[in-house]
């Protein structure tokens, strides 16, 4: 009896390991699911999995004692296995998760929380690592209370970043794996969230700040001409050309929100047929000509003496070159030339394939440094009065800025005062025989 027991208390503390690490794992996923309000099915099966470990591995000291197991290097190897088994589903859950005992000390975390607070170590308290006084009042409160709490986070450096921190409490039973009471922080990263709600806000504000100008103008003319100005025919006249075009402004506008609507939709799709960019630029020079003659503008086109196929929408393009001329001949007109260049570009050291680079270059009164990072910004305008006596609606450069992106290109602007503006497209070259997908 005493050989049978020599061996059992020789694998004890690894079996207590594996029995803990198992244990945690499978408390860990229940927090989780409950802190969710659902079972998702990867938490169900990490559950599953850890808790049959935690029984498998502690029902191995009784059949130690049967004789039903191997020798002790056989026993060790296997436990440790599970060990890392049950520590490998903590590491592969993908949001930041933190075990701390009724002294605040660390007790597991896995890969996502150490990447988040460098700092965490195991039995170290977890104030070395987050200085949040909200975040360790609250692990007090739900030790002391007992019911989950969730406290937001945040953090500056290196990046701003805001975490929703769900805080719960987990019973352990200390005298037979080690596992104290404690609680467990799950931390949620709600930051890109946050920033699409902030844009949403403020792209809401600036719609109906734009329409509001032009639906007041239309009411205030309508309001003269069935007042003052009803047998009045001149004004008639000139009120209706008026409120003409502030109808079509309000037309351009709501027709440019839907297609920067449409084209986000669809910014994660790569389009996946082969057009050709040289027949589009050439088609976009030759609608654009009568307007860039009528404000005294040349529009210089080099473009190659072969089709330039790349993988696109077609519609997407002729949008993305209409606005490049357009705004080149509009703004650049005192400078009285556009000049558009295509050409195809090599691919350099660290690239996989050709490129295809667009340029729109005017020369007229060119863009101040301090403007160009904000250009593509939604309803951003150098000069907002010269913008809307020009017809812009200050979505046009943002609209080509989502189609570049969808394209899988880039989009560079530089200018300098006096000396013009150059906005510049790279898209990747369609290889011949290619069939694209998801990138």
């Amino acid at each position: 009896m005493r050989a049978q027991d020599e061996p059992e208390r020789a694998g004890s503390p690894v079996r207590r390991s594996a029995v803990r690490g198992a244990l945690v794992a499978s408390l860990v996923f229940v927090a989780l699911a409950a802190f969710r309000g659902q079972w998702d099915a990867w938490l169900l099966a990490a559950a599953v999995v850890s808790i049959s470990l935690a029984a498998t591995v502690g029902g191995s000291r009784r059949g130690l004692g049967e004789g039903l197991l191997g020798t002790r290097s056989r026993l060790q190897s296997r436990e440790a296995r599970r060990t890392g088994i049950a520590e490998a589903l903590l590491a592969h859950i993908p949001d930041p998760v933190i075990l701390v005992d009724q002294r605040a000390l660390v007790v597991e975390a896995n890969a996502a929380a150490r990447a988040l607070l460098p700092g965490l170590k195991t039995e170290h308290p977890l104030s070395f690592a987050l200085r949040s006084p909200d975040v360790l009042d609250g692990i007090d409160e739900v030790l002391v209370s007992g019911a989950p709490l969730r406290i937001e986070y945040s953090e500056r450096v290196p990046t701003e970043r805001t975490f929703e921190v769900h805080i719960g409490p987990l019973k352990g039973d200390p005298s037979q794996i080690g596992v104290q009471s404690g609680v467990v922080l799950f931390f949620r990263d709600q930051t890109s969230a946050r920033r699409l709600e902030a844009m949403r806000a403020d792209f809401v504000a600036n719609a109906s700040h734009e329409l509001r100008t032009p639906l007041a103008s239309l009411l205030g003319f309508i309001e003269t001409l069935q007042g003052p100005a009803r047998d009045d025919a001149r004004a008639r006249e000139r009120f209706l050309d008026i409120m003409r075009g502030q109808a079509h402004r309000m037309k351009r506008l709501i027709d440019d929100l839907l297609s920067l609507s449409r084209i986000e939709m669809r910014a994660h799709v790569l389009p996946t047929e082969a057009v050709d960019l040289m027949s589009i630029v050439a088609q976009m020079v030759e609608t654009l000509t009568p307007l860039a003659r009528d404000r005294g503008v040349t529009i210089q086109a080099r473009l190659p003496d072969r089709p330039v196929p790349v993988l696109g929408d077609r519609d997407e393009l002729l949008r993305v070159m209409e606005n490049l001329i357009e705004n080149a001949v509009k703004y650049g007109e005192s400078g009285g030339r556009v000049d558009v260049e295509l050409a195809p570009l090599q691919p350099s050291d660290g690239e996989a394939r050709p490129q295809v680079v667009l340029s729109v270059r005017d020369y007229g009164p060119g863009i101040a440094p301090e403007h160009l990072p904000r250009l593509t910004e939604r309803f951003y305008r150098v000069d907002v009065a010269e913008s809307r006596d020009k017809g812009g609606t200050g979505l046009g450069l943002a609209i080509v800025k989502h189609i570049v992106n969808r394209h899988r290109g880039i989009l560079d602007i530089s200018s300098e005062p006096g000396r013009g503006a150059c906005f510049t497209v790279t898209i990747p070259e369609a290889v011949q025989g290619e069939t694209a997908g998801p990138r």
